[in-house]
């Protein structure tokens, strides 16, 4: 089964678009074992309320890839969600293949990855592992931060129509053509949301991250046209995770 349809008969089956992403403050390294802890509690809490996990770096780098993350991983499995690795794979070709190879290898079901390196000696390599695996590949169109403008908002020259646009129409367009699995599209810019939608229609889902602690709001973003909700800090430092996922899943339908 690919990751695009295991994620959507997970978010189908049990009613909710919310992705949690486990993002927790810097903690000393020496305290491993207890944000390891953490981080199946909150899962523990949660679990029935959400479609997916995301994990990123300042999770992976203090449990290690093929210790606490991979036992982290087999736990979200355990669970009947997939995980995906917010890792935003941004190197040359060789490089990202190793890299996607060993989230893969963890157990990661699906990974993010930065169009800015291209396609030819770029992207495609995780793309041919993904697809050999029948994992998934997500693509960042326009992030959730202010300066994501500096960036993803600024207008480039298409060489192939001979026209400006956007940076990220131009990453939307590339979704399409490479068959990504998903786009990642802050939830504090709903008109980007709207308007990335327009080209992408319902042949690559949007994933919005932002919600809650950057000002990002769930049911704006899904009215635009997000199909899911990544939330992190909203629930991961509540004082009651589970009443938040509740709250958030109710606001929106799968």
């Amino acid at each position: 089964m690919s990751f695009r349809t295991k994620i959507a008969e997970t978010a189908k089956k049990k009613k909710t678009r919310i992705v949690l992403a486990l993002d927790f403050p810097y903690q000393n390294p020496e305290n491993r074992p207890t944000l390891l802890t953490k981080a199946q509690q909150v899962l523990e809490a949660v679990h029935p309320y959400i479609c997916a996990v995301k994990i990123n770096h300042h999770l992976t780098l203090p449990l290690g890839t093929f210790n606490g993350t991979q036992q982290l991983i087999n736990n979200i499995h355990a669970r009947g969600l997939p995980a995906i690795m917010d890792c935003k794979a941004n190197d040359i070709g060789s490089t990202n293949q190793t890299i996607a190879e060993y989230y893969y290898a963890a157990g990661f079901d699906a990974l993010i990855a930065n169009p800015f390196v291209g396609w030819e000696e770029g992207l495609q390599p995780i793309f041919d592992v993904a697809h050999k695996q029948q994992r998934g590949v997500i693509l960042l169109a326009y992030m959730s931060h202010k300066g994501a403008a500096e960036g993803y908002g600024q207008t480039i020259y298409n060489s192939e129509t001979g026209r400006k646009t956007p940076q990220y129409v131009s990453f939307a367009k590339k979704a399409l053509k490479w068959n990504a699995d998903g786009v990642v599209v802050g939830a504090t810019v709903p008109e980007k949301i709207a308007e990335i939608h327009e080209i992408l229609g319902e042949k690559v889902p949007i994933y919005s991250p932002g919600i809650g602690a950057q000002g990002g709001a769930a049911e704006t973003a899904v009215k635009a046209g997000a199909r899911y909700l990544i939330v992190g800090r909203e629930i991961t430092l509540a004082q009651n995770p589970t009443e938040i996922a509740v709250k958030l899943s109710s606001l929106q339908t799968a």
